[in-house]
């Protein structure tokens, strides 16, 4: 009797393929937005895109870029006092409490390994990747100035510094599954490291991947 060899499984993930992978973010700050020192944000809303070239269908080198929307708050004062008559350090200063939206970015270099699970369309990965980060870390300064007058008198004011850039580091992981052998769902988390403890946050992306 003839024996008839079963059909091979189809191939989702090529050996050699370029990806472009378009998504949406969500970063949440590691403590309170109070201590931390360069987003200053609970969280933020963004998005970003990844480039990427796997060989061998398990390694990928690529350049990822994101910016997302990061909303601050800061202490506006502006105040003058009579310093002869006030103890030291200065009791509390009364101000305005101020908000800020603005852009935070960031670009890095990556590495990627990824398991094409044989004749499924999943595909997890872990990744790992470094690089800098930009439009945050503003720093808000107490300013004392003096005022001339028949008394002693001090300006107090508060100063908002610009933004900084920093180096940042990334590590990861996340699933794809690919409805087409060329266009793939992505879904990961990572956790990103930024100038010591009190600047780390996480980030959840969800998006689409175009495999050519």
């Amino acid at each position: 009797m003839k024996q008839v060899a079963p059909p091979p499984c189809p191939q989702w993930y090529a050996d050699n393929e370029f990806n472009v992978s378009l998504w949406g973010t969500y970063i949440f700050t590691g403590n309170n937005w109070q201590d931390d020192r360069y987003l200053e944000s609970d969280h933020a809303w963004g998005g970003g895109v990844d480039f990427k070239y796997f060989f061998h269908r398990y390694f990928g080198v690529g350049i990822e870029g994101w910016v997302v929307d990061a909303r601050r708050t800061f202490e506006d004062i502006d105040e003058v006092r009579r310093t002869d008559i006030l103890p030291s350090p200065v009791p509390f200063l009364t101000g305005r409490t101020e908000h800020e939206s603005r852009v935070v970015g960031s670009v890095l270099g990556t590495l990627t390994l990824r398991y094409p699970i044989p004749c499924t369309r999943l595909a997890p990965y872990v990744f790992a990747g470094g690089g800098g980060i930009f439009g945050g870390g503003e720093q808000t300064r107490l300013v004392e100035t003096p005022v001339p007058g028949p008394v002693d008198q001090t300006r107090f004011r508060t100063h908002q510094g610009g933004s900084q850039t920093e180096a940042i580091g990334q590590f990861g992981g996340g699933i794809e599954v690919r409805l087409t052998p060329h266009i793939g769902w992505i879904n990961d988390f990572s956790w990103n490291v930024v100038d010591g403890p009190n600047n780390n946050f996480g980030m959840v992306r969800t998006g689409v991947n175009f495999a050519f």
